[in-house]
């Protein structure tokens, strides 16, 4: 769903998740691009809540909701209009996995189709639920595929399994969990200790992670106005994993450092907030879109960056030709590491884009290596678990630059994979990362 659609506000929970589940489906758009239009339409924090709940587990759980309401339909899903499809799997994710009364969220499913303009489908999804709920023992017991048992899609788990042997079960059991709420404090506003006790004064629950001295976890997802100073910059919303990189990056004062693929602004944000002393902070991202994400968050934070929007490998567009102390590429990738956070991604990914994101990446770290001063560090970071965009890439450019050196790090709960460290998905209640420091010597 695009702006140019325009499409009229919703204003029933059900319909907006429905319409949600449809883009990505349907038509392959991800959920981060459909969210704020398809939500316009709900007033009620809470009504926002549940269609964003919906949303996200029927994609959490689409392997397998995918499955059986292949078996509840008498002809293929494919057949049918990707939004009644999208209501049967948020009816089915209702029935399974919320504490909803099994009349309610079936009555209210099928009045979503008719708020959804889907009124003559309605017959359709209330036999399709009902049935479920009749032949629910029978089919739960049915031996289930592997794709379905594990939701998740079977190019995947080949991967995790070839990647990770001896993992790839709490993988993606991690990968299938509802993702808590994390915070980066902003030291320069206050220790991590005063904005629990503002958390605490306000009745909301949250605890420190020990990855990260600046994170802190909410145990579920809430409205950041509801968060104690957000507007006035005290507080993040980040990963404590990606809260690692400022640390490793180790800025100094009289640094240039440059941020390569930038946006959004959460790792941007983190640098400046640990160090004013900086000579010179350069922002770089080619998405117009993304760009306007990472000026807000700096705006927000009260901190300034040189931002550029621009191909950051094609340094003739925007470098001043003054080499960088640090440089911080957090590269495109599958995304395979958050995917707790973004389920869509189950979805929209192919096992061929892991080959094109390292090509990618690739190209990234042959053209930002030249800028990098001698001595200097880059910190290569992906939220990916796939060797061929982590460790894999590492080794190849060293094997193609004799003038790079693996500075060794350490990261808590990570595992060393010789060539970067992997934090992987649900170690320490985070997301999974690699890391990997280049020094020019």
């Amino acid at each position: 769903m695009t702006a140019r659609q325009s499409p009229r506000p919703l204003k029933d929970a059900r319909a907006v998740a429905a319409r949600l589940v449809s883009c990505v489906v349907g038509q392959g758009q991800s959920l981060a691009t459909c969210m704020p239009i398809s939500l316009s339409g709900l007033r009620d924090p809470r009504d926002r809540g549940l269609a964003q709940e919906l949303a996200y587990g029927a994609l959490r759980w689409f392997p397998a909701l995918e499955a059986l309401v292949s078996k509840l339909l008498s002809r293929p899903h494919k057949e049918i209009d990707s939004a009644v499809f999208a209501l049967l799997l948020i009816g089915l994710y209702q029935l399974l996995y919320l504490r909803i009364p099994d009349h309610a969220a079936v009555s209210a499913t099928v009045d979503a189709s008719r708020r959804l303009g889907r009124a003559r489908a309605a017959p359709l999804v209330n036999a399709v639920l009902r049935a479920f709920l009749k032949r629910r023992d029978e089919l739960l017991a049915e031996p289930a595929t592997e794709a379905a048992q594990y939701a998740h899609p079977v190019w995947l788990l080949a991967a995790l399994k070839t990647a990770w042997p001896e993992s790839w079960q709490r993988i993606a059991a991690a990968n299938n969990e509802r993702p808590p709420m994390t915070l980066r404090v902003n030291l320069r506003c206050g220790s991590r200790e005063d904005y629990l006790a503002r958390l605490g004064q306000a009745g909301l629950e949250a605890h420190p992670l020990s990855l990260s001295p600046y994170a802190i976890s909410l145990p579920e997802i809430l409205d950041v106005s509801r968060l104690p100073g957000f507007d006035q910059g005290h507080v993040s919303v980040q990963d404590a994993g990606a809260q690692i990189a400022a640390v490793l990056l180790d800025a100094r004062p009289g640094h240039r450092i440059l941020d390569a693929c930038a946006a959004p602004g959460g790792k941007c944000g983190h640098i400046l907030e640990m160090d004013h002393e900086l000579r010179r902070m350069v922002a770089v991202d080619c998405d117009p879109t993304r760009i306007a994400s990472l000026r807000a968050a700096l705006e927000r934070l009260r901190l300034r960056a040189k931002i550029y929007c621009a191909d950051v490998s094609v340094p003739a567009g925007w470098w001043d030709g003054k080499a960088f102390d640090r440089i911080l590429l957090d590269a495109p990738c599958s995304g395979s590491g958050v995917i707790r956070r973004h389920p869509d991604i189950k979805l929209l990914r192919r096992e061929s884009d892991v080959a094109a994101s390292a090509g990618l990446q690739m190209q990234l770290l042959n053209g930002l290596w030249p800028l990098l001063a001698k001595a200097g560090k880059l910190l290569y970071v992906t939220c990916s678990v796939l060797p061929a965009e982590n460790q894999t890439q590492i080794r190849a450019f060293l094997a193609r630059h004799a003038d790079a050196h693996l500075d060794p790090i350490a990261v808590a709960h990570g595992q060393d994979t010789g060539a970067g460290v992997q934090l992987l998905p649900g170690d320490a209640n985070t997301d999974g990362y690699f890391y990997a420091a280049l020094r020019k010597v």
